[in-house]
């Protein structure tokens, strides 16, 4: 059945509207991203955005301005890098101070005369030795005390000692002289001299140079910070040293001092000493200049302090032997 003429006229049209509307929307479709995108190839507009634009002088940070902090994508700070030297190092343990090194010192006016060389600490003649009598002393003896361990024995070693009218030299390592300041200073006081016996007390023949700087220097501190000076007396820790090691301590102002004598007193009743044999080892290196080495702590196993004990026997039987007493000044000529 054939449709009118006006209905067939306007289905006409609104197909052909619809294809046009199509046909629109397709050529939209195209064009839209070009226009949108710019030529592919257009130059840098005359006026640069901010982030493109190089910053004046002025808005530089300055040498003083703090660092700013990294910003992570997100917006939130990102880690810094620390510039702390001690990040990840082990602490010594028991904490070492060496002296710094002193700076250039400014150069003197021609007109002044040129400062007279410092006198050394010791007799050269005492270089390269590790001294095991007194040289040239006569018929005296030097009691030497090692601290390195407790003070078990100080109290009666001190009253012995004052009783008997004798000066005794005691060996003093940095730790103990740092963990018994008050028990320096009764040293002191009672008149009895003061040496360096290492900061805490290892194998010298073991350590490099720099190492051994430390020991000595370190254990110097803490004596003078305890109220007493070291110098210039050192003794090796188990009297292990070497040319070398003589030689290092000697540059650093001290003559090393050994003993005639070791009365053994340290290995205690559990190691086979006594109040008798501490003596009698005494008597029997007895000779002008003896060194005698003794201990103050006690015995870590059985707690006894021999030579603490000994002593006024040891004292009294070098007084009848014709001997005097003597601190390791002797020494220095002193």
């Amino acid at each position: 059945m054939a449709l009118p003429l006006s209905e067939a006229r306007r289905r006409t049209l609104a197909i052909a509207l619809a294809a046009a509307l199509v046909v629109l929307a397709i050529a939209l479709a195209l064009l839209l991203p070009a226009l949108t995108a710019g030529p592919p190839s257009a130059a840098p507009s005359a006026s640069p955005s901010p982030s493109s634009a190089s910053p004046s002088p002025s808005a530089l940070p300055s040498q003083s301005s703090p660092p700013v902090p990294a910003v992570s994508p997100s917006g939130q700070q990102g880690p810094q890098e620390t510039e702390t030297p001690e990040a990840g190092q082990i602490p010594v343990e028991p904490p070492i101070t060496v002296p710094p090194v002193p700076g250039p010192q400014p150069t003197q006016a021609p007109e002044e005369p040129a400062a007279p060389p410092r006198p050394a600490p010791f007799p050269d003649s005492l270089r390269g030795q590790d001294l095991t009598v007194i040289p040239g002393a006569g018929r005296v003896v030097a009691l030497t005390f090692d601290a390195g361990a407790n003070a078990a024995g100080l109290p009666s070693i001190l009253s012995t000692l004052s009783a008997k009218g004798v000066a005794g030299t005691f060996f003093l390592t940095g730790n103990w002289a740092a963990n018994n300041p008050q028990s320096v200073a009764r040293i002191v006081a009672a008149g009895h001299r003061v040496a360096n016996h290492s900061m805490t007390h290892p194998g010298f023949t073991e350590l490099g140079n720099e190492q051994i700087i430390q020991q000595v220097r370190g254990a110097e501190e803490a004596i003078l910070a305890a109220g007493a000076d070291p110098r210039p007396l050192f003794r090796f820790p188990y009297g292990e040293r070497d040319a070398r090691t003589i030689a290092a301590v000697n540059s650093l102002g001290y003559v090393a001092v050994r003993w005639t004598v070791d009365t053994l007193g340290w290995k205690g009743t559990s190691g086979g000493a006594s109040l008798q044999a501490v003596a009698d080892r005494v008597q029997a290196g007895l000779q002008p200049g003896e060194i005698v080495l003794m201990h103050i702590g006690s015995n870590p196993d059985d707690g006894s302090t021999l030579d603490a004990d000994a002593l006024p026997q040891v004292i009294d039987r070098i007084a009848a032997a014709g001997y005097g007493f003597a601190t390791l000044d002797a020494l220095l000529g002193q």
